[in-house]
């Protein structure tokens, strides 16, 4: 995995995490519903380029 896409994945997770304290602050399903959205999507990101490299290294 790429530093570049480490880095894009960590950023998605953490405007992920800072949708949904939003939405949880004012009480807004939807926002808190598409942060966590956004943190699935980078953990999948994530997990993908983990097994591109482990193939990669074979």
């Amino acid at each position: 995995m790429g530093l570049d896409d480490k880095i894009k994945n960590a950023a998605e997770k953490l405007g992920g995490k800072g949708k949904e304290t939003a939405g949880n602050a004012t009480g807004d399903e939807s926002l808190r519903a598409e942060g966590q959205g956004d943190q699935a999507k980078g953990d999948l990101k994530q997990a993908g380029e983990k097994v591109k490299d482990a193939f990669k290294k074979d």
